[in-house]
């Protein structure tokens, strides 16, 4: 089905609607419909639109894009169900323009997203090294308002802890080490250390106190950890 007959099923929609709500007479259902009329509204006047871009391409083909220069697409989050890692781009009016002005591609390790001539400039994405390998062939995008939602289909019904291989040794390299042949007191004074050197005024105060006090007792001879 093409844009033209899409916006003549939903104007026929919408006309039936009117009618219903002319002869409506409860509040509730009065509200109701006026709220479906609302969404038909719109959705007629975003295909509108798209009928004329796609005009106006055909018109003219060889015309260059509107968009001048290419933007990073830094706004996305992401989650996961079993089968699929889910990232989700917001893109303002990104549901208004041609679908084929959405351009993903998937490898076993990265996808790459292109959105063009969109507000006048190109949005573009990459992602590398993905966590685990995904089925390229079987993963998809989806647009919906003001938002591309990216669906890498996984392998395997594996439970990612991050996005990609580069955050996961990020994290890693953040943990403290657990080394069994280590002094405990260094793997503490070690982890001391970092706290004092990321805290704030007032916890520098604090460790700068217990461990004076904590020295004092070692001079008496009075054993024990340091008291916060």
């Amino acid at each position: 089905m093409d844009v033209t007959e899409q916006i003549n099923q939903l104007e026929t929609d919408l006309q039936e609607l009117e009618s219903l709500l002319e002869k409506a007479e409860r509040t509730r259902v009065r509200e109701f419909l006026k709220q479906e009329q609302k969404k038909l509204e719109k959705e007629i006047a975003v295909k509108r639109q798209q009928k004329e871009q796609r005009a106006r391409r055909e018109a003219d083909p060889a015309a260059p894009s509107k968009a001048t220069y290419t933007v990073k697409i830094t706004n996305y989050a992401w989650d996961q169900s079993e089968k699929f890692v889910k990232i989700y781009l917001t893109l303002k009016n990104v549901h208004t323009i041609p679908s084929e002005n959405v351009e993903v591609n998937f490898t076993e390790r990265s996808f790459s997203v292109l959105v063009k001539d969109l507000d006048g400039k190109n949005h573009q994405m990459t992602v590398l090294n993905l966590l685990c390998p995904i089925d390229e062939k079987n993963s998809c995008t989806k647009i919906k308002t003001d938002m591309v939602l990216i669906m890498c289909k996984k392998q395997t019904a594996t439970k990612w802890e991050c996005l990609t291989k580069v955050e996961k040794q990020s994290k890693e390299k953040d943990k403290p080490s657990m080394d069994e042949n280590a002094d405990p007191s260094e793997g503490l004074m070690n982890m001391l250390k970092k706290i004092y050197s990321d805290g704030d005024d007032e916890m520098k105060r604090t460790i700068n106190k217990a461990w004076s006090e904590s020295q004092e007792k070692k001079i008496r001879g009075e054993e024990g950890m340091m008291d916060f």
